[in-house]
């Protein structure tokens, strides 16, 4: 064996980090992987969920940076998803589910008993894996949110916000000509895009995003990454994916999680290119998940 090749051999064997590192450091865009505000929109300390007598996280404490896009990423059942669905209270709609630990979104304490989970969620927007756009026209789905919070004073305002939605969405080219045909008419990207219209349309703060891109093909999800792209200026994101590669595209900072507990976080480039721990070195190299 040429000696150039047998100590390329030896360094990656050594440094298994190094294994996966080229292609993901390569999907970071230039000036990407960088958070670019010292503001936490979120802050969430000690935070233990229990499902009955089952733990599903233990003790996570995280900062989430405004303006900007947070991924966590983890096999699954590494309790990610139940970290996200902590932010907007979720988890009050399974009856077993037990939440402690403090959770606040500038400095309000979400949990507090004077926090009104309705308007907590219109403060923090949800998209979910699946698209579920209501079974109602596209117009009507946009417009659903704003009138239930009394966000328009009339048909003018509220088709003004319908269209600005639908254009941050970057939607509203595809379907301004069939406003009021069924949401569910639409393909799945569309669905998903419709959807995130739909968490815009209240004026949210921050935007929790499941595994959005999960059901969607190549095409549709280029579209959805580029979509949250444009909207990191405005809003604190927060993604869950199993995607890596998807992570180091449209993410400043990632979270790895496993078995319920969070092993890291710091600025997506160095997670991927120079992680603390070995846990999150094996998992980005593939060794488990």
């Amino acid at each position: 064996m040429p000696t150039e090749n047998r100590d390329d051999t030896l360094a990656a064997a050594a440094s298994p980090s190094q294994a996966g590192a080229p292609a993901l450091a390569a999907a970071i865009p230039a000036g990407h992987g960088q958070v670019t505000t010292s503001e936490f929109k979120i802050r969430a300390r000690d935070v233990n969920v229990f499902y009955g007598d089952k733990q599903a996280l233990f003790d996570v404490s995280l900062d989430v940076p405004a303006k900007s896009v947070t991924a966590f990423i983890g096999p699954s059942g590494c309790g990610k998803s139940t970290f996200l669905r902590c932010i907007n209270r979720m988890n009050d709609t399974i009856p077993s589910a037990k939440v402690q630990g403090s959770i606040e979104i500038d400095g309000d304490d979400v949990n507090a008993k004077s926090v009104d989970p309705v308007v907590l969620r219109s403060r923090v927007g949800m998209v979910f894996q699946k698209p579920n756009p209501f079974p109602k026209t596209i117009f009507e789905n946009v417009a659903y949110g704003p009138k239930i919070h009394g966000l328009a004073t009339g048909k003018a305002e509220l088709e003004a916000i319908v269209e600005a939605s639908l254009k941050k969405a970057g939607l509203w080219n595809e379907v301004s000509d069939r406003l009021h045909q069924a949401g569910t008419g639409l393909s799945g990207g569309q669905q998903q895009r419709l959807v995130i219209a739909r968490a815009i349309a209240v004026s949210p703060e921050v935007i929790l995003m499941d595994e959005p891109c999960s059901a969607l093909d190549p095409i549709a999800t280029a579209k959805i990454e580029e979509l949250i792209d444009e909207l990191r200026s405005q809003f604190c994101i927060v993604i869950v994916t199993h995607s890596m590669a998807q992570a180091a595209r449209v993410s400043q900072k990632t979270a790895f999680f496993h078995l319920g507990k969070l092993v890291e976080s710091g600025p997506t480039e160095e997670m991927f290119t120079n992680p603390r721990d070995t846990r999150t070195q094996d998992y980005i190299t593939g060794r488990f998940g």
